[in-house]
């Protein structure tokens, strides 16, 4: 099941996909990652998601990421830059031709996808959030600083120089600076929730770093769609890698459920 490797160019940049089509008429699942990944550091979990949902999937760098365009910004963001990033996320997809997907975020991405899933309420099938931010919590700066501190002289540099290249630096700083500025403190998209009427799993790790149970309970108490909360024991922030096989059942489960209650198609594979 290879992925098209490919460029597609939007208003913001040029922006590096993997995209995969088992049949025209499957939902396209697409993953949007943390604040620090990339098309790679997804691993195989996308790929083993979708046959096991009989689903198409894209999976893709933002700006500045991966093999995508630098930021023209470089380390700099704006206080709403998730929310310009749902937008950048709306316009590949009219590009690519995907209609009614289902998006996967993790972190960041699962902020993304619920900015998407509120200011595109009708063209967004479901949700599947890992970790999802909607606030800033004092838990989360005390996470980014640690992780700052570390970084100079660090592994997790090395890590992501594997992934971003030259462009380094700039994912690593865009994200911690951002978090840590006082323009940030007071992001919030609480506002948004109600719009969302698609059906939406939230994943959180109990051992999660970088955020509590009140992310969960603020999306769960707004949002219109159904939800489903599965709190997981012995879990930080990224489920996908740390418990990937009980993350793949609670993902399989929920998007097959979307698919036979819409009555949509499986690939015959």
């Amino acid at each position: 099941m290879d992925a098209l490797h490919a460029k597609v160019v939007t208003a913001t940049g040029e922006l590096a996909i993997a995209h995969h089509v088992v049949a025209v008429a499957a939902p396209t699942l697409v993953f949007l990652h943390d604040s620090l990944g990339c098309i790679q550091t997804w691993r195989d979990f996308p790929q083993v998601l979708a046959e096991q949902t009989g689903c198409n999937y894209l999976i893709y760098d933002r700006l500045g990421h991966g093999t995508s365009t630098a930021h023209p910004q470089g380390q700099i963001r704006q206080q709403h830059y998730l929310e310009t990033e749902a937008d950048t996320l709306m316009e590949l997809l009219q590009r690519l031709e995907i209609s009614q997907p289902i998006l996967f975020g993790h972190s960041d991405g699962a902020s993304i996808a619920l900015i998407a899933g509120a200011k595109y309420s009708s063209e967004i099938r479901g949700l599947l959030l890992e970790a999802p931010h909607i606030f800033v919590e004092e838990l989360t700066l005390e996470g980014v600083r640690q992780a700052r501190e570390n970084y100079p002289a660090g592994i997790l540099k090395q890590m992501l120089t594997k992934y971003h290249g030259t462009k380094t630096d700039d994912v690593f700083y865009a994200w911690a600076d951002t978090w840590l500025s006082e323009n940030f403190r007071d992001w919030n998209i609480e506002d948004l929730l109600p719009q969302i009427s698609c059906p939406c799993l939230l994943m959180q790790g109990k051992q999660d770093q970088y955020g509590t149970v009140r992310q969960i309970d603020g999306i769960a108490n707004n949002i219109a769609g159904t939800v489903q909360i599965e709190m997981l024991k012995n879990v930080g922030h990224a489920p996908h890698k740390e418990a990937p096989s009980l993350t793949l059942e609670l993902s399989a489960t929920f998007v097959k459920n979307i698919k036979s209650t819409e009555g949509l198609p499986s690939s015959s594979s």
